[in-house]
């Protein structure tokens, strides 16, 4: 089996880089983290990966004049690497229309929210706002349109009376530290794949059980 070689952009700590990390260590896991990258040299994420004897390093998005001049140096370092699969893992940066164009189907994001609901920032606050039960988050497909990508991966968490933003943020990124190595697993195995736009699975599941809130 040919591992696929993914590259991991961060921008910040990376806590997600590191749970893709360590479920990439297992063995038969059907990708290998290649590369970290950030557009922020002060990024902690780089340290843990060096830690792990993974290549990294930042291009740092202030040394260029416009997104498309860094874009094209983030494009030319990614295929220089032969990366296969690029995950975004906190990464505070919009990606041009032909960065994501040129990625597309090969890039992947994971949102704070059961998206469609809550694109963009501040998804938990915006949760409590809207008085939603159920929250959590989304691994998706990059596209050009912000967290508007076909959707490949959810998870759950019920908003309970008391729950501050920062209650909620501490149990979603737990669940986002579970799912996304899932997500990465179901794309390097050919599980789920893009085909026109929309994400299409190999394998079906149970529609048995519910989810419930409050239950």
């Amino acid at each position: 089996m040919t591992r696929r070689r993914i590259a991991i952009l961060i921008s910040g700590r990376g806590s997600n880089s590191v749970s893709l990390m360590e479920a990439a260590r297992a063995p038969g896991f059907p990708g290998e983290i290649a590369l970290v990258l950030s557009n922020r040299p002060d990024a902690g994420g780089l340290a843990r990966a060096r830690d792990e004897g993974i290549e990294a390093f930042a291009i740092d998005h202030t040394a260029y004049a416009d997104r498309a001049s860094f874009d094209a140096a983030l494009h030319e370092a990614l295929v220089a690497r032969d990366i296969d699969l690029i995950c975004l893992a906190g990464f505070m940066r919009v990606l041009t229309s032909e960065f994501v164009e040129r990625w597309s189907g090969r890039m992947v994001n994971i949102h704070p929210s059961l998206l469609p609901l809550f694109r963009g920032t501040n998804t938990h606050q915006r949760a409590l706002d809207a008085g939603v039960l159920i929250h959590g988050c989304t691994v998706h497909f990059v596209v050009p349109e912000l967290d508007a990508g076909p959707i490949i991966a959810q998870a759950a968490i019920p908003v309970v009376p008391g729950d501050t933003a920062a209650d909620l943020a501490v149990r979603v990124l737990a669940q986002e530290h579970r799912l996304y190595p899932q997500a990465l697993r179901m794309i390097c195995d050919g599980d789920a794949r893009l085909e026109n736009g929309r994400v299409v699975f190999s394998e079906g599941w149970s529609a048995a059980g519910s989810l419930r809130s409050p239950g």
